[in-house]
């Protein structure tokens, strides 16, 4: 059995939870190749990120002419099913906010995705996200490519259902992977109740490197960080409402934001706006070595989100005995429990957060740390790479087993 992966842009900055997941199954002894659709090299920081694209194939990398040549190619090879990709690629397509266009455009990266996986002998395509990726991993097995499987992580999934087509992915999937029981019920609602069984949970997870990582102490320097894109959805904006209400209040609060992204001019200008340039700065993107060290000097780590699905830094964060602050939302609650290792406030609210914070700045070392050590044994349990990386192998090797079933009983026919 060979295993391939596909994803939108891989690797990424905010994706090392794939690479883990991937490093997790080679290590069991299964092969897997890289496939990604486009490449953002440019943002790679981290040293394991750039040793990783060195083994990804960039689908977009062939250009245009390499696209309309494989577009060719498979319609002369296999017309039949070249069109049966066709009539599915206009579907979905008529269906979409982006068009019949681009569905042209996905279908031509599947005849090239088809000829990648034949040339390596893939027996399986899994895709991330169940976006454009799974749009390509569906029309690849249309017209003629290995089954496919894809893990959901949301919110976008459940925003744009109709326009994503993810009933029809669902109905097509050997198998669908999500990473809480929260997005599981939500992919309830859009397939038929006889295509629950092939919905299953399998978390993202962390390694050792966060797991068996030596911690530090919590100080009582009043430090707090929050790592993510730059983005309206991560809730920076409320963050700094916040910040801002705690430093009219007489508490001091150094806040840094590791990270990039759209918002950050605007995110730069507000704090010069609130004049909070000495309890808040940027660092831009960062190596997984500095994440950890941002995290391991703060007293407690904060996500204001109001859209995700279930942040990986959370449970890195709780893994490195910091707890955590972050909203009632997705399957944040699965992992964060008030009072245990975290706070949750309601998203949106900047009044809850600033109340959270604070608590957090006057709470003992002693009493965060009890915190983060709570944390740590929550991820350890729910969250280890190694364990949720074995569940994921079994589907490939119960769906590899199917077609083998499948293939003996057409001989015998």
């Amino acid at each position: 059995m060979k295993i391939a992966y596909l994803v939108n842009q891989y690797p990424k900055v905010s994706h090392s939870f794939i690479r883990r997941e991937i490093a997790a199954i080679e290590d069991s002894g299964l092969s897997v190749s890289r496939f990604s659709i486009r490449s953002c090299e440019s943002e790679l920081v981290d040293p394991e990120d750039k040793l990783e694209l060195q083994k990804t194939q960039i689908v977009l990398g062939v250009g245009v002419l390499g696209l309309l040549f494989n577009l060719l190619r498979v319609a002369i090879n296999s017309p039949i099913l070249w069109l049966r990709g066709l009539f599915l690629a206009l579907k979905i397509g008529k269906a979409s906010n982006r068009g019949v266009f681009y569905h042209l455009i996905y279908l031509a990266e599947a005849c090239i995705l088809l000829n990648w996986l034949r040339k390596s002998d893939i027996t399986h395509l899994h895709a991330h996200f169940g976006t454009n990726s799974t749009t390509v991993a569906m029309l690849c097995q249309a017209i003629g490519g290995p089954p496919y499987s894809f893990t959901v992580h949301g919110p976008e999934e459940f925003d744009q259902p109709i326009s994503l087509s993810l009933t029809e992915k669902i109905n097509r999937a050997a198998f669908v992977v999500t990473i809480s029981d929260f997005s599981r019920g939500q992919l309830y609602r859009w397939c038929n109740h006889q295509q629950w069984k092939k919905i299953h949970v399998v978390r993202c997870g962390v390694d050792n490197y966060f797991l068996n990582s030596p911690t530090t102490a919590i100080t009582s320097e009043p430090n707090l960080v929050c790592v993510g894109r730059l983005c309206e959805q991560k809730g920076q904006l409320l963050l700094l409402e916040a910040v801002k209400q705690l430093a009219s209040e007489g508490l001091q609060c150094n806040l840094t934001l590791v990270g990039d992204g759209s918002l950050r001019p605007e995110i730069e200008a507000l704090i010069a706006e609130y004049r909070l340039e000495q309890h808040i700065k940027i660092t831009g993107w960062a190596s997984g070595a500095e994440v950890q060290k941002y995290i391991m000097n703060s007293r407690a780590f904060i996500l204001a989100s109001f859209a995700e699905g279930l942040p990986v830094v959370i449970m890195e964060a709780l893994a490195l005995e910091r707890p955590v602050v972050s909203t009632y939302i997705a399957g944040i609650p699965e992992l964060v429990k008030p009072g245990v290792n975290g706070w949750l406030v309601p998203s949106g609210s900047v009044t809850a957060l600033a109340e959270a914070i604070h608590q957090v700045l006057q709470f003992s070392p002693d009493k965060l740390e009890q915190m983060g050590k709570a944390g740590h044994d929550s991820v350890k349990q729910m969250h280890d790479v190694v364990q949720e990386a074995s569940k994921l192998i079994n589907l490939f090797r119960d769906g590899q087993k199917s077609l083998e079933v499948q293939h003996r009983q057409q001989l015998n026919q």
